[in-house]
């Protein structure tokens, strides 16, 4: 792996000056960028791979929800449909994504939710509709430079941090990381629960921030109550064979958060928003008439969900969401004084 990362150090090199001219060009204001009269939040990272965007769009969404009209805004990475689409009942992740179709399904009486890959088109889509949103929380957009939001949220793995990473393809990063001074807040997601202060000092410190910017800590909080086929809990699979299907970036956390509550299961995994073939239903399937027991589930993700449900039988999802280890009040003052600075 250090040899290839080795080889691939030139076009690294050459991906940093590219994306540096980019950014400089859109600084300069050679290539437009778009600003508009509303708040506008951007979320994202400097890395491929799962951070946690979604769990932090739904915090954003139950923090604003009751005093604004909100739009989310996602590109439907992955869907078979083009241009602008708001996402209605008759929608399913191969039409808007997975991500998308869950914020709907979760927030439909509170939110819009649309998908365009061009986010200016998007959003002027969105500012053209009956009442239109006051608020427009726009996914995975930190490196979408054609819009300028009023605000970025830069999100950063604890165990891979974006200091700590290298730019594509010799690392992870899609833009060098300079590109964290756009942020206003620098989000460390996947956190230990009993992160110390001491250690999040230190990761203060190796981060950097600007005078202007704040760090934050979170983690991944499980919901103990399942959804889907079965009204079950997280304690009742200690009696059940578990088929586990993932198609997440980095499914880790939830197979140790199962190993913990002393969850026996078997695992499928497959690559991150995987769609699901005719060939992986039956292999899913057949995964599942095998064990064992006659007790027995198929557990997947939330985002699996939505491209699995009404695949097969006996689905039920664990739901997440993001907890702040400290000063959440914080993070709430700044991104409400972000949104009334402009609205």
């Amino acid at each position: 792996m250090r040899l290839l990362r080795f080889l691939l150090f030139p076009f690294a090199v050459l991906y940093d000056v590219i994306t540096r001219i980019r950014n400089w060009f859109f600084n300069l204001g050679i290539l437009k960028s778009t600003s508009f009269d509303i708040p506008v939040i951007a979320v994202g990272n400097l890395s491929v791979g799962g951070t946690g965007k979604s769990p932090q769009i739904e915090y954003l969404i139950r923090l604003l929800k009751d005093d604004y009209n909100i739009a989310v805004l996602s590109r439907g990475y992955k869907r078979k449909t083009e241009g602008f689409q708001v996402v209605n009942d008759t929608h399913t992740a191969e039409d808007v994504g997975d991500e998308p179709l869950q914020f709907y399904k979760k927030f439909k009486k509170d939110v819009t939710v649309a998908v365009d890959a061009d986010r200016t088109n998007g959003i002027q889509q969105l500012l053209q509709r009956n009442n239109p949103p006051e608020v427009v929380l726009l996914d995975d957009a930190y490196q979408h430079r054609k819009v300028t939001a009023s605000s970025y949220i830069l999100l950063t793995k604890y165990n891979d941090l974006f200091v700590d990473d290298f730019l594509l393809p010799t690392g992870n990063l899609r833009e060098s990381r300079r590109g964290a001074k756009r942020a206003k807040m620098i989000v460390v997601t996947k956190c230990p629960e009993n992160l110390s202060e001491v250690a999040q000092e230190k990761i203060v410190r190796k981060l950097n921030p600007k005078p202007y910017q704040k760090v934050f800590f979170t983690t991944i909080a499980y919901d103990e109550n399942l959804k889907g086929t079965n009204e079950l809990t997280i304690d009742d699979l200690q009696d059940k064979e578990v088929l586990l299907v993932t198609g997440i970036a980095n499914p880790t956390p939830l197979l140790n958060f199962l190993k913990e509550k002393k969850v026996s299961f078997k695992h499928l995994n497959f690559p991150d928003h995987h769609n699901f073939t005719n060939q992986d239903i039956e292999n899913i399937k057949k995964s599942y008439e095998t064990l064992p027991s006659q007790q027995k589930i198929i557990l997947t993700t939330e985002k699996d969900y939505m491209r699995l449900e009404g695949k097969v039988d006996s689905l039920n999802y664990i739901s997440i969401k993001s907890h702040f280890i400290s000063e959440e009040k914080v993070f709430n003052s700044l991104v409400l004084s972000e949104v009334k600075k402009i609205n």
